[in-house]
């Protein structure tokens, strides 16, 4: 077959991607037809904004760029937020719509709404496919979102174009832009080098574009040459191993880390920020660093007023690292051994106060799990989370940290474990993340994914439940009911497993290793255990 969803599916391929991800309609049957055909397998989610959080995980494990379809009206709808979450997270998207046939457009309104319109706030761009530019115009619209900063990229398909004949040869495509190396001995980077040689106690703070740019060995040889501490922030954990004496973890929204990290942030004499972009931080970081003449910032530009910087040096930021350390002039720093008091103290705040309850289940999880990629939706076990696990590689701590949706700890470990099959994916929510995302229980037994699903339940929705003691308010609106999901992990063809202390839980993910099917733990904790904790 030679349709023109042919050609777009055959120029999707060529960009590496190798699922796509969403619910179908009768609009784009064509196209799902065509993905298959040229290899690129289709992902039946229970809900598009799910779909959309398969796709973006599977981009950042795999690096291509994600693709979502979806059909017309509330299809398109239904998937905003996980579009809004691609926007916030930096994620190349790629979002297919069907429309209505542009011939019955101005008489028709069954389930018609301007789709550009709507997604207006959230993507680069918004185009219709058209007969004569089909493959040019995938083709804009990939080097659109992969284009920093990524972001998603909309497009309409219509059933009759879909079906068209394609027109000609296909047309040739353009090699991947290939950003050029900054030369070590570029004076601007020379600079910053000096800089760096003077300083009595410099700071690396690496964000999201540094981990999933390929920065982490450059941030290595950083760290060991001049022994200065590394702060990420929790998207970009494990971009330097956090077994390194250097590595302080990650940082940003936990109140009890952050008292003891922003004090060394104010007190550093030159912060480097490598790939970080603020929009993981909350309102503790405004005006952080706080002295612009002692900031530079390497990586592509983003969009905030967060913090001023003294020095700004554009590019890829991996490779701006590495043209730095080219050089280096090794060095001690920050005297007095406050790099490693600053990790014992953090050690010594997030250490497990009780033989049961979320820390526990954490540190159980640490001493068991091996080396998989953790998927965490949002609530008060992700702040725990972030701070107790140690990521040992970059992209292996999944998570939703500038937007901060729930449920996106099933679908991120459903792309992620599709992406990477050979590597074991554990989603780790809390019972509320688990409930919004029920469903994809389905899409994970019909894909035959070996998920282990970690379920703390606390019959309530904890983080909230802490805002609203904090400030003195009634307790209103965050109560759960209590959920047999044992008997739910059966229904939908896996096993369920209810554990209550740290030997039955090491037990149930030593097993859940071996299945074939999912594994559905479920952790019953008391939220309170969070107080004064997070």
């Amino acid at each position: 077959m030679n349709r023109i969803a042919d050609r777009i599916a055959e120029t999707l391929y060529a960009a590496g991607v190798r699922h796509a991800f969403g619910m179908p309609g009768g609009e784009v049957v064509t196209l799902l037809d065509a993905l298959e055909r040229a290899g690129i397998r289709f992902v039946l989610a229970r809900n598009e904004t799910a779909a959309a959080m398969m796709a973006a995980a599977a981009s950042v494990v795999g690096g291509a760029p994600g693709l979502l379809v979806t059909t017309l009206g509330p299809g398109l709808a239904n998937a905003v937020n996980g579009v809004a979450d691609a926007a916030q997270e930096r994620t190349p998207l790629l979002v297919i719509s069907g429309v209505v046939e542009r011939s019955i457009r101005a008489r028709y309104t069954h389930q018609v709404v301007d789709h550009a319109a709507m997604l207006r706030p959230l993507v680069k761009a918004s185009f219709e496919i058209e007969p004569e530019s089909a493959e040019a115009t995938i083709a804009r619209a990939l080097r659109l979102a992969t284009t920093p900063p990524f972001g998603p990229v909309h497009l309409d398909l219509s059933p009759t174009t879909a079906a068209l004949p394609a027109q000609g040869a296909p047309a040739s495509r353009n090699g991947a832009s290939q950003p050029l190396a900054p030369d070590p001995a570029d004076p601007a980077v020379a600079a910053v080098r000096e800089r760096l040689a003077r300083a009595e106690r410099p700071l690396l703070v690496a964000g999201f574009d540094a981990a999933r740019g390929g920065a982490a060995a450059a941030i290595c040889r950083l760290a060991d040459t001049r022994r200065m501490p590394v702060i990420t922030t929790y998207k970009a954990k494990g971009v330097l191993d956090e077994n390194h004496p250097c590595s302080l973890g990650g940082a940003g929204l936990s109140p009890l880390a952050d008292t003891m990290l922003l004090g060394m942030v104010r007190d550093a004499d030159l912060v480097l920020l490598a790939g970080y972009d603020p929009i993981e931080m909350r309102p503790g970081w405004l005006g952080v660093p706080p002295h612009p003449e002692r900031v530079v910032e390497l990586g592509w530009p983003v969009d905030h007023a967060m913090h001023e910087a003294g020095l700004r040096l554009c590019g890829d930021p991996a490779q701006l690292l590495a043209a730095l350390a080219d050089g280096c002039a090794p060095g001690e720093s920050w005297p007095g051994g406050a790099v490693a008091d600053a990790r014992a103290a953090l050690a010594r705040a997030f250490a497990s106060p009780a033989d049961w309850g979320p820390h526990a289940v954490f540190e159980t999880l640490a001493e068991t799990a091996g080396d998989p990629t953790v998927t965490i939706d949002s609530g008060a076990h992700r702040i725990l989370l972030s701070q107790m696990w140690r990521a040992s590689r970059p992209l292996s701590l999944l998570q939703s940290a500038g937007w901060c949706t729930m449920g996106s700890a099933i679908p991120l470990a459903i792309g992620a474990a599709l992406a990477e099959p050979s590597r074991r994916a554990i989603a780790v929510l809390g019972d509320g993340g688990l409930e919004m995302t029920l469903g994809e229980l389905g899409t994970i037994r019909d894909q035959a994914l070996p998920l282990t699903i970690l379920v703390l339940q606390d019959e309530s929705l904890g983080l909230i439940e802490l805002k609203q003691a904090a400030a003195g308010l009634t307790r209103t609106g965050v109560t759960l009911g209590r959920t047999d999901y044992t008997a739910v992990a059966r229904a939908f063809g896996g096993l369920g497993v209810e554990c209550r202390d740290r030997a039955s839980l090491r037990s149930a993910l030593a097993e859940a290793a071996s299945r074939s099917a999912f594994t559905l733990i479920t952790c019953p904790i008391d939220a309170r255990a969070y107080v004064d904790r997070i």
